[in-house]
């Protein structure tokens, strides 16, 4: 799935925890289920739960003063809403409690070479995500390298806070070579997130070797659980 790095980073289950958005993206996800991944987020740490927008305000009340994030999507999964449409689908994610907000690029307008197209939909985005992170994501798997690097600058021109892989809806996810390009064209600006097919420890490891700083996973408890018995093991538990 990725591609091979020498050095892996050692983090613990906690430590590995901390960069995990636990991802439900679903569309028959239901209630049960969306509040069960909240409680599973603060029990192990993560980062974030990254939900679909329907289900924002019941995971903003889930994870109220739990300091866990409250991640939604945008324009979700093909990037192919009116810009108005995403601006106004980020407002109402942060008015019902999102704190930060995933948005996909428009990839057709950046295939095209249309770069004030893109630029001026992100930058609409972030407007409307105030005090919220925004994240955007460029689909790498649809682009070629050079496509991969302008879709980074453009979206730290447009102000946001992170690039980011993937949907995961696309037939590809995150490869540890994009996250290295990602990393290498935004530098120590934005932040870089992978996401979609890191299911084991080795997956998220090897993409925080290439410069992530956030992961975006369904199997987030898999890769902690993975982590544990590893570190377990190191100390002679197994």
């Amino acid at each position: 799935m990725t591609e091979p790095t020498n050095t892996l980073p050692n983090l613990g289950a906690a430590e590995l925890a901390a960069y995990i958005d636990h991802t439900l993206l679903r569309p028959d996800a239901g209630t049960a289920e969306i509040a069960a991944w909240c409680d599973e987020a603060v029990t192990h740490g993560f980062k974030s739960v990254c939900v679909n927008p329907i289900q924002i305000p019941l995971v903003a009340a889930k994870l109220a003063g739990t300091g866990v994030g409250v991640c939604s999507v945008i324009g979700f999964p093909f990037g192919a809403s009116p810009t108005a449409v995403k601006v106004a689908e980020a407002a109402w994610v942060v008015a019902h409690g999102a704190t930060e907000v995933d948005m996909v690029i428009d990839i057709g307008a950046l295939k095209d070479g249309r770069a004030e197209v893109v630029r001026a939909d992100i930058a609409a985005v972030k407007a409307a995500c105030g005090s919220a992170l925004l994240k955007v994501i460029i689909e790498a798997c649809l682009l070629d390298d050079e496509q991969k690097a302008l879709a980074c600058r453009l979206s730290a021109e447009a102000g946001a806070d992170f690039v980011k892989t993937s949907t995961g809806f696309a037939g590809g996810g995150a490869t540890a070579k994009d996250v290295a390009l990602m990393r290498r064209t935004v530098g120590s600006a934005l932040g870089v997130k992978a996401s979609g097919g890191v299911r084991t420890r080795d997956d998220a490891l090897r993409m925080i070797a290439a410069g992530a700083s956030r992961i975006g996973a369904s199997a987030s408890i898999a890769i902690v659980a993975e982590a544990d018995a590893v570190s377990t093991g190191a100390k002679g538990g197994y």
